[in-house]
Order: structure tokens, then sequence, then C-alpha cells
């Protein structure tokens, strides 16, 4: 069970004041005992000195009648007992039991501190008077020679009474001031309780719902300076929730009138929340609630969703529904495990694609017909012809290869893309570097360059189409070669955990800044000139990105105007490729 505050605090002050009632009967009493005890040894050490003097002459003189009656009436007197010892601790006469029944007194430590030649006191039980009893011995001298020693001593039962009475008045005392200040704990208690309870009751009432929950109190204290931070942040709150609340009726608005089928699913695989558009698209209303298996039933959906959730990443597919294609992306939101996923249809986009590529390749087709006509004549034209007519004949012939090139690139850039089959086998890279090198020996010779390998230790085996990657190598090397007037071309094949990382690098002219990011589109060349002068189609390096990509694979550019160009293709050694 909680306890209140009001019990916390009445409580807490409770404790306090019966601590410290406590605390004062228990030590006061100690003290005034010893107050007590230290006054009565000054009296017992003062009434010893004053009667030494009467004593001295007697144990000088071993007058033992005479310090019989001396201590005796002294005794009456002052309301003591008296002893006197000689220097040996043989009792020679006491006020209240016969010398000759007490026994030598040297051990007593009182008069073994007198016999020392100070003054002693001890409290202590005494047999003879059968009750604790405070001792003070002085010693008895004359001209440095110690005589004897005078005791006095006194029981502790007069302090023991006065200290029963002493006590029972500090316990009175002690009880009314503990009733007072637990009375005023109790009213101090309550006067905090009482507005605490309005604020509370003010909380409870905003946190229901009620946004007008207002605390006003006339104190002047900290508690109305709460209330008053209540208020503001009443205040505020009502502000924010109007705010959010119209902010929510218009990103409603919008999300409703997006063309996009967006879908909210909880960790269970609920639907939290779903637009307009895709209640259109599944043809059922009131989604909320429903297990996105039971809304839209697709395994390609389905295996999207779960491989979101199962790698905690955000996924972006092509999902194929009935006879409409949409590109699914669906993003996983780690702090409450949720995924959002928007489902764009993209089969008109597709459409176009298509009709596109069946363009590229129709068109393909019927330009190599001709363009190997073409070639056939000019090559019989080049055997006829002289000078100067022999000229122009060459430059028909380079075009027109330069045509068959760009038609052959377009029809397997064409394929890759329809098909995108891969023919995999576990090959070693290095060899088919190797051989790919021995194509270009001629051109090399040709431009005077040296081609550097760096091949690496325990490069693994990896699976991959050799066709399509003794093409990507072709392109890399041939670009290279195509682009450097003098210096090297290294190749260097390395590892990187379970990757295989296939570096190309030429000190030739280099590629602006601005067009490393273009390099791998279709028919872009950085020197159109230059592309002309050597034949290039500018699908090369694009046919190069799209086989690498097919091996889950990525490719990458650096480049530095009139340094070089390096090339870098990061291949899986054993990727999961879906044919």
């Amino acid at each position: 069970m909680k306890a209140s505050i009001f019990t916390r605090i009445f409580g807490g002050y409770l404790v306090l004041i019966v601590a410290l009632a406590a605390f004062v009967l228990l030590f006061s009493f100690g003290i005034i005992r010893e107050h007590y005890l230290q006054t009565l040894t000054t009296g017992l050490t003062q009434t010893a000195t004053a009667l030494r003097f009467s004593i001295a002459p007697l144990i000088e003189r071993m007058n033992l009648d005479g310090m019989h009656r001396f201590v005796g009436t002294a005794a009456r007197e002052t309301s003591t007992r008296i002893t006197v010892i000689d220097s040996t601790g043989v009792v020679l006469a006491d006020s209240e039991e016969s010398p000759k029944k007490m026994e030598n007194h040297k051990g007593r430590p009182e008069v073994a501190d007198a016999l020392a030649g100070k003054v002693g006191h001890s409290l202590r039980y005494s047999s003879t008077a059968g009750r604790e009893t405070l001792y003070v011995a002085i010693p008895i001298q004359k001209e440095g020679t110690l005589q004897g020693v005078l005791r006095t001593s006194l029981t502790v039962r007069q302090i023991d009474v006065l200290l029963g009475s002493l006590r029972a008045h500090i316990l009175q005392i002690s009880l009314i001031i503990a009733l007072i200040a637990l009375a005023a704990a109790f009213l101090f208690s309550r006067s905090l309780l009482v507005p605490i309870r309005e604020v509370t009751a003010a909380a409870r009432r905003l946190a229901g719902g009620d946004l007008n929950a207002r605390v006003f109190l006339k104190r002047g204290d900290e508690i109305k300076e709460l209330a008053g931070s209540f208020n503001d942040m009443a205040e505020r709150i009502s502000t924010l929730v109007t705010e959010l609340s119209r902010q929510k009726e218009e990103l409603n608005g919008i999300v409703d009138s997006i063309q996009e089928g967006l879908l909210v699913l909880d960790k269970g695989g609920k639907v939290l929340y779903s637009n307009d558009s895709f209640a259109r698209f599944v043809q059922q209303p009131a989604l909320e609630g429903k297990y996105f298996w039971e809304v839209l039933r697709n395994p390609q959906f389905f295996e999207l969703i779960e491989k979101a959730r199962r790698d905690g990443r955000s996924l972006t597919e092509e999902v194929q529904i009935g006879d409409r294609v949409y590109l699914s992306s669906v993003t996983f939101m780690p702090l409450r495990q949720e995924l959002v996923s928007v489902l764009h249809d993209v089969t008109d986009i597709k459409n176009v694609e298509r009709v596109k590529r069946d363009f590229v390749v129709n068109v393909s087709h019927e330009l190599r017909t001709p363009l190997t006509a073409i070639k056939g004549f000019v090559e019989t034209l080049e055997e006829e012809v002289s000078d100067p007519g022999k000229r122009y004949v060459d430059i028909i012939k380079r075009n027109t290869d330069r045509l068959i090139n760009i038609v052959q690139d377009l029809l397997l850039l064409s394929e890759l893309e329809e098909q995108g089959a891969l023919h995999l086998e576990e090959i070693d890279v290095a060899p088919v570097l190797e051989n790919i090198l021995r194509i270009f020996d001629d051109r090399l010779r040709e431009k005077h360059l040296s081609v550097k390998t760096d091949i690496g230790q325990g490069v693994p085996r990896i699976k991959a189409d050799p066709f399509k990657l003794e093409q990507v190598f072709v392109n890399l090397i041939d670009n290279a070669i195509k682009y450097t007037e003098k210096g090297e071309i290294a190749v260097r094949i390395g590892t990187t955990g379970s990757k295989v990382i296939i570096e190309v690098h030429d000190s030739g002219i280099g590629i602006p800044r601005q067009d490393l990011r273009r390099v791998f589109e279709r028919f872009y060349v950085v020197d159109k000139s230059r592309s002309r002068k050597f034949g290039g189609t500018g699908l090369g390096l694009s046919i190069v990105k799209h086989i690498v990509l097919l091996h889950n694979g990525s490719i990458d550019v650096d480049s530095t105007p009139g340094t070089g160009t390096t090339f870098t293709v990061t291949l899986p050694v054993d990727p999961a490729i879906s044919s």
C-alpha cells in the first residue's frame, strides 16, 4: 500500500521528535550524573584539605584515640566518611568502622595515588559500606616527608535520589514538548497536503482530457509557484493539442490524397494505419487491426515484409500483384519495431521501358543486316579503289565498324536486362585476368605501355559467370589503354573479408569530377572527340556495371584529371544470386 504524502511528512516529524526525546533522556542523565560526581569530588577534596592540618599533628604523635575522636566529630559535621591511613597503607582511624577490622589500603587506587604524592579519587563499590562510593584521598606531608593519607568518601545514594527526581521532571517536560511538536507537525503537514491535493486533482482532470483544468491558490510559497507552473503547462498542452489535432487532420488529408498505397504495420504484423489509396487498391474498408496477409495475399510482398523485419533495415523491390507491377519500399522503424510500406504503381513505366527495350532490340536487329552488307561492300571496294578514293573508303569502313559495335553492345545490354541470368561457375580470377591481358599485347606494344599485375595471397575462388566476368576485364582494360598515352596499366586483385576486390588503374588523362557520376550512363562519353577517334560506343561501362550488379557486387570510380583513373570492382565470394 502506498504511503500518502501526509503520512510521510507527519511520520518523518514523529520519528524525528521521538528520536530527539530519546536522545535527551539517554544522554542528559549521564551528563548530569557525571557533573554531580565531579562536584562531589571537588567538595570531598576541599573537605580533606581543610581537615589535613588538624590530622597531621595527631599522626605525628601517633595519637590513635585523638584521631578516632576527631574523625568521628568531623564526619558528623561534614556528613562524610573519614579515614586516616599511614604511609604503609595501614588504617589508623575510620569514622564508620574499627581500624582493626579493616585490611591494608595500600592497593586502593585513590590511596596509591595519594601515597605517590598526588590527589587520588575513585568511584567503586565499597565492601564496607555495601554500595557504590566516591573516594578522595590526599597526602599528609611534613617538610617533604609523607606521613600518611587522609581519605574522605561519600556514597552515591544521594546522587541516585537526585537523578531519580530529575529523571521524572525531564521525562514530563520531554513528553509535553513532544506532544506540542507533534501537534505542530500535524497542522503543518495538513497545510502542505491541502494545496498538493488540489494540484493532484487538477492533474488528474488534465490527464483525463479536461484541458481547462487549472489550480488557483492563495498561498505565497513554492506550492503556489508549482500551481502557476502547472497552469502554464496546461495552457501549453492545450495549445499543443489543438495544433497537433490540426496538423494531424492536415497530414491525414495529405496522406489520403496521395496516389501511392501507404501501409503501417506493428511488430506483430497488424495494420496500424492505411490510406485511402491502399484501401481502394485491396478493395477492403476498415483495414486497421487486421493482419497484412489477410489484406494482401501475395508471397512476394510477404517475403519482402519478413526480410525487412528480420534484417532490421529498409528494402525496396518490385512486386507483381495481378497484372500490375508495384515498386514496394519497406522501412523498418527500430524504436517501436514498426514497418512502413509504400506501394507505387510502376506498371506504365515498366511498359514504357519494355517498349523502349523492344524498340532498341528490333532496331538493332534491323540495322545489323544492312551494316553487315555495307561492311562487305566496303571491304570489296577497299581492294579495288586507289588513292585518293581509298581514304574515303577507310572512313566509311571505320564508321561502319563503330555502328556495328554500337549495335552489338546494344543487343548485349538488352540481353542482360531482359534475361539477367548468370551461368555460375567456381572460377579463379587470376587466370581469367592473364588470358585477357594477352588480347591486348599488340596494343600495349604500339602505345609503349607496360602492365603491372598484383595478385594478393590466398585470393579465393568466386562464383561467377566466366564469359561475363571476361567482358568486365575487357571493357575496363580497353578503356585504360584507350585513354592512356604513356605510363602503365596496373591491375590489382585482393580480398577484404568475404569479398574479392579488383582494381584497374591507369595513368591516363583522367575524368573531371563533374563527370564521375555519369560515366556509367549509356552513350555518355567524357571526351567525344577521343571517343570518335578510338571508336568508342559509350556503352562499355554501362555493360560493366550491369554485369557487376547481376553478381551482387559494386563498382566505383576515382579519378584525377591529368593523373589517372581507378575503377574498383567488389564481388562477393559466394553471392546469393537469383536467376
